[in-house]
């Protein structure tokens, strides 16, 4: 008898929910896909329940596992950027689903890692892989994720943080005064305040009052979250501060990825995942970036052993929530 189970990646701007069929030989059929704007719904029940009308399956799923941007606490989940409390009891009982479980986004993006194919992977810097070494995924979207990949036994086992919401660090004069910019508007600084869409629209307005704004520019001041907006102006405009942004960007990004990479010692590779990258992957393979992943001072030439690729497939923590359901499924048989 097939089997059904839903999976999904819960993100504060977008959710994408799928529900798939196991066969008899084995295969894995899926049956319905659909992506949501998440602030469009008030609960995500309510999402979950059109979901599933939408589906138009004939009998309950057996097991669901669902990705979540924000820490997993006692089987529950608050999205760091979405005003939604998840619960997997909640969830199992009032959709009649057997098995439910949440996992943080990032921590389902580093199980899909092995997954990928080297057509998933933008490679910005060789190194020298070594076996079973350390892995850290990180990216950059409406937040920061961040998840350690280590070999435990004979498997990868993926290990969630919350390391976008360590201090910000920076590593020039200019980078200096955008920190204290954002310390009188927001007290703490976090890497996430930077390294995000929200993150490129501080950039950008930084720039505009403090940097001079080229003759003909009228200065624009953006909403929050306008990081989309920052990006077609550099790509289709050629907005000079938009593209000043942008590299800015890039070199805080590839300290901080250094860093983790330090901190783990991540001689299995540094993997970029999360929505903003694959955007922008003529400004993080223009040089700005592993510039400011191997500039650490006596450990430089360590940095350029180690391994560093860009995530190009979207749905990087879809497949690792399906990779969960599929074997929520399989122990339940």
């Amino acid at each position: 008898m097939n089997k059904s189970f839903i999976y999904g990646d819960i993100g504060g701007t977008k959710t994408i929910l799928a529900i798939a069929e196991t066969r008899r030989d084995g295969g894995i059929h899926q049956h319905f896909v659909q992506r949501y704007l998440s602030h469009s719904y008030e609960r995500f029940s309510d999402l979950l329940s059109d979901f599933l009308k939408q589906s138009q399956v004939a009998v309950r799923p057996d097991a669901a596992c669902f990705a979540i941007a924000g820490p997993i606490v006692g089987q529950q989940a608050s999205l760091t950027n979405l005003p939604w409390h998840i619960c997997e009891v909640d969830i199992s009982n009032e959709f009649s689903i057997s098995t439910v479980k949440l996992i943080n986004d990032f921590e389902a993006a580093a199980l899909a890692i092995e997954e990928l194919t080297p057509n998933d992977l933008l490679k910005l810097q060789s190194g020298q892989m070594h076996e079973h070494g350390m892995r850290v995924v990180l990216g950059a979207g409406t937040g920061m994720g961040v998840a350690w990949l280590a070999w435990l036994k004979d498997r990868y086992v993926p290990l969630a943080t919350e390391a976008g919401h360590m201090d910000f660090a920076p590593a020039n004069k200019l980078q200096m005064s955008l920190l204290e910019s954002l310390q009188i508007k927001l007290g703490h600084v976090s890497v996430e305040r930077l390294l995000s869409g929200a993150g490129l629209t501080h950039i950008f307005n930084f720039l505009q009052l403090h940097q001079a704004v080229p003759s003909g520019l009228t200065a624009t001041h953006l909403k929050e979250d306008s990081g989309a907006t920052i990006t077609t102006l550099a790509q289709t405009h050629k907005h000079p501060i938009a593209i000043k942004s942008l590299h800015i960007f890039a070199e805080i990004y590839g300290a901080y990825a250094g860093n983790l990479a330090l901190a783990g010692l991540c001689r299995g590779g540094v993997y970029i995942a999360g929505g903003i990258a694959p955007k922008i992957i003529n400004i993080i393979s223009s040089g700005g970036f592993m510039r400011a992943f191997r500039d650490k001072g006596r450990f430089s030439t360590l940095m350029n052993e180690i391994p560093v690729h860009v995530v190009t497939n979207s749905d990087i923590s879809l497949l690792g929530a399906r990779r969960v359901a599929q074997q929520l499924l399989q122990q339940s048989d």
